[in-house]
């Protein structure tokens, strides 16, 4: 599921000590009915975890299926005579260590492959992905483009190597009854309205709290508290650095949500337990991706109105309804809201046989016309094109809500500088997790000290 983006970074980095043989194409990878597969044509191969042929209602990524079975006779109509669109489906969680390999072994490659940023580093560190820094310069779009979402498509060498898309920062999805004042923008304010909350048997959030998918908490929650409080993880050089007074607050900051019982237990389940706490208003908020309303669902407003249409409609209707609204995270004194930002992106792999095809795509994707399906389907996030914000698809209350909360808050990348990212990421969450769940009196300045000695020990 898309929802696991980062998790795949870790089967990524397994690609540095694989060896081995291509796997076959699977089905779909034919050419599609309708296309001209004449003299001159040549297929434009795309690697999605998006499957054309899966046509099943209930699949998680129905919405990204259907983008692609309706778009590619579009694309083969555009470039008729030209090119013939193959995509080629993958499993999301095999894809990175199948590109990694096939390039290593001179197999095949796609032309071009959808990816998140948080897989960009290990492609750049095994010469999987090509520059394209110059290309997408020259580009009309590009200086259109969100920086935040421009930084989070360059390598350590401040080269472009994926074209962002979509963005899909964090945010605060909130049951607006729960907290009718608004919600909280200060730690103060937040510990007064959670105590209330508490008194009537309820609770003032949930969040992913467990270590579950080797630290996928740390984009969906801890880096938000981290980075509201005004903290870092690296010193720009590298270096992990976790023992800060602004971390330290906000680490104090988690651990008095949970030991006060201001957030269900069930935070610390895993398997994306903690949604079911949102789901039927028992937490008041949830702060998460902003691709999340497509998967908490069915829901249950505190009025006891129900949405059970059982997919992404849920929530795009509880919010229209006014019942669940968008906010930024609340914020330390002197700081601004923090959250993560992950973009959705194309990258051009390295051996790719038709790279005009790919920038065709590209470019193709990246006009008024088609920009908005893409962000609104496999992108499932926000635009970075700036100028698309406007667009007719992005005025609904879901996009106004969130294009307020994204203008609000400084969302970037948790990992800043550090390298080692899954190892980083791993090792931050269970440190934290030790800190509010498994041993809260231990002495937080001296267990972040050990654990950044622990990470700089591999610099």
């Amino acid at each position: 599921m898309k929802r696991l983006w980062s998790l795949s970074t870790f089967i990524v980095l397994i690609a540095l000590v694989l060896t081995g043989c291509v796997a076959p194409a699977p089905a779909g990878s034919t050419p599609q009915a309708g296309a001209d597969a004449g003299a001159g044509v040549k297929d434009f191969v795309t690697w999605y975890q998006y499957d054309q042929n899966n046509e099943d209602t209930k699949s998680d990524e129905r919405v990204g299926n259907e983008y692609i079975r309706k778009t590619i006779p579009l694309f083969n109509e555009a470039f008729k005579g030209k090119w013939n669109w193959v995509n080629q489906p993958k499993a999301f969680d095999k894809m990175g260590t199948e590109l990694i390999t096939a390039v290593q072994a001179g197999g095949d490659v796609p032309d071009l492959m959808h990816i998140g940023n948080s897989d960009l580093l290990a492609f750049y560190q095994n010469g999987t992905v090509q520059d394209l820094t110059e290309w997408a310069q020259a580009q009309p779009w590009f200086k259109d483009l969100d920086p935040n979402s421009v930084t989070a498509c360059q390598g350590p060498d401040g080269k472009l190597y994926c074209i962002p898309v979509a963005e899909a920062p964090q945010l605060v999805f909130v049951w607006k009854d729960r907290f009718p004042d608004g919600y909280p923008t200060t730690p103060a304010d937040f510990m007064k309205q959670a105590e209330a909350l508490k008194a009537k048997g309820l609770y003032a959030i949930t969040f992913f709290g467990s270590t579950d998918y080797d630290g996928e908490g740390m984009s969906r929650f801890f880096w938000t508290a981290i980075s509201s409080f005004g903290g870092k993880l690296d010193d720009g050089k590298g270096v992990m650095t976790l023992n800060t007074p602004a971390n330290v607050a906000a680490i104090e900051f988690i651990r008095e949500i949970v030991t006060k019982g201001y957030a269900p237990e069930i935070v610390f389940a895993g398997k994306f337990q903690e949604e079911e706490a949102f789901k039927d208003a028992s937490a008041g908020s949830f702060p998460t991706g902003i691709f999340g309303y497509r998967y908490v669902n069915p829901l249950t407003a505190p009025s006891g109105k129900k949405y059970e249409k059982k997919n992404e409609e849920d929530m795009l209707d509880a919010i229209a309804a006014g019942d669940v609204t968008l906010a930024p995270f609340l914020a330390a004194e002197g700081q601004k809201p923090g959250c993560n930002n992950a973009v959705s992106a194309f990258t051009i792999p390295t051996g790719a046989k038709n790279v005009d095809a790919a920038k065709d795509y590209i470019n193709w994707i990246m006009g008024a016309e088609q920009n908005p399906a893409w962000v609104l389907g496999p992108g499932g996030g926000f635009p970075a094109l700036k100028s698309i914000q406007s667009a007719e698809s992005f005025q609904t209350p879901f996009y106004k809500e969130a294009a307020k909360v994204v203008a609000a808050s400084n969302c970037h990348p948790w990992y800043g500088s550090l390298e080692r990212r899954q190892e980083a990421q791993k090792l931050i969450v269970t440190t934290i997790y030790k800190l509010i769940k498994e041993d809260p009196s231990a002495d937080i300045a001296t267990t972040l000290t050990a654990a950044e000695a622990e990470y700089n020990k591999g610099n």
